[in-house]
Order: structure tokens, then C-alpha cells, then sequence
């Protein structure tokens, strides 16, 4: 055995856990050695709950949040004003935005952000389905909620363009999230400020471009 690793189980156990986003390999052995010491029931609960996430998550079918059910508690819940959307790149932000305790609305999660570098286009992503829930005429703001960097200001403008023939406000939270910020790392006190001081897009817009 030409590895450092005393058992080839434990090497590919080691070998899975560093394929997670920001799991090294120390990180991953030391993972897989806790994992060795618990009981094997607690292993079976382990292993039970990651098989059946991946089986039987949902994606909600208004929003495309993750959802235990067809429609998510979210957008079920009557006391939301499902007159305002907030536009998201992933649940990640939805969980953010929540956690503030300042947004009253629904959301719509995009699934990503326009990149050309990424091979990652408009039609890649929930864009379309966006645009039917303005047309359906009971949407009176879209919050724009997107990372501040080119390519989620690419998004934000882009997705601008195809609302502009509907009659929708369209507003981009304030710019107290910083340029080159994503969305999930803005701490709450900033991301609530951020969504209750919201401003016009075309304005914003206008600022940027000047």
C-alpha cells in the first residue's frame, strides 16, 4: 500500500469528503475518524438522512425553493404579501433574507447568476418562470436581490429589460451590501437595512453606469 492512509476504506472515505465545497483533506480525515467513533446507529441516521434528501427533496413550484411539498411553506403562507417577489440566486440567500426578519414577501430563487464566463446563460436559468409571475398581473414590486459583483448586476439588468413591458415596480436593494459582496456572507443587521432601504432600479442604474 503505497498511501499514507492505513486502510484503503478510510483513504476513500477521506476521498468523498474532500470532494464538499471547502472540505481539505485534513478536514476530510478528521470528518471520517469522528464518523469511525460514533455509534453505528447514530452512523445509519447519518447516512439515512443525506440518501433521503437527495430522494425526496422538492423544489417548490412558484418559487424553486427547496421544499418538503409542491408549494413551500413560503409561499403557502397567507400571511406573506405575494404581491412582492424577491429575487434570489440560490436558497442560501432566501435563508439569509429570512434570518433578517424584515422582508414580508415571496421569493423567486433563479438557481445562479448570468456568467458567460461559466457557460451559464439566461435561459439556464428561472427567468422565464419569473416573467410569467409578472404577467399574471398580481405582482406589484420585484425586489432585485442579487450579489453585488458584474455578473449579478449583468442578472439584475438583464432581468430589468424583460419586466420593463409589465406594470411592475422594479427595485434593487441598497447598495450598504457592499460591490463585490455575495448575499449570504452580509451580515443580518446589513442585509435587513439593505432590503427596507431598496431602491428603484432604474435609478440605481443610473448611479452605477454614471
Amino acid at each position: 500500500m503505497n498511501s499514507s492512509y492505513p486502510s484503503v476504506l478510510l483513504e476513500n472515505a477521506v476521498n468523498e469528503f474532500a470532494k464538499l465545497p471547502g472540505i481539505g483533506r485534513k478536514t476530510a480525515l478528521r470528518l471520517v475518524l469522528h464518523l469511525l467513533r460514533q455509534d453505528d446507529s447514530q452512523i445509519e441516521d447519518f447516512a439515512r438522512a443525506i440518501v433521503t434528501l437527495k430522494q425526496e427533496i422538492k423544489y417548490c413550484s412558484c418559487c424553486h425553493n427547496i421544499s418538503d411539498s409542491e408549494v413551500c411553506s413560503i409561499c403557502s403562507d397567507k400571511s406573506r404579501d405575494a404581491s412582492t417577489i424577491c429575487v434570489v440566486e440560490n436558497i442560501r440567500e432566501v435563508m439569509a433574507i429570512e434570518n433578517t426578519i424584515q422582508f414580508k414577501g415571496i421569493y423567486h430563487v433563479l438557481g445562479g447568476i448570468i456568467s458567460p464566463i461559466d457557460g451559464i446563460g439566461p435561459s439556464d436559468l428561472q427567468i422565464a418562470s419569473l416573467e410569467e409571475r409578472v404577467k399574471s398581473g398580481e405582482i406589484k414590486e420585484v425586489i432585485l436581490a442579487l450579489s453585488a459583483t458584474m455578473e449579478g448586476d449583468t442578472t439584475n439588468f438583464y432581468i430589468f429589460r424583460k419586466l420593463q413591458p409589465y406594470d411592475v415596480k422594479v427595485s434593487i436593494i441598497a447598495r450598504g451590501v457592499s460591490v463585490g459582496d455575495e448575499i449570504e456572507y452580509a451580515d443580518e443587521v446589513t442585509l435587513g437595512r439593505s432590503i427596507l432601504n431598496r431602491t428603484p432600479f432604474d435609478e440605481s442604474y443610473k448611479m452605477i453606469t454614471r
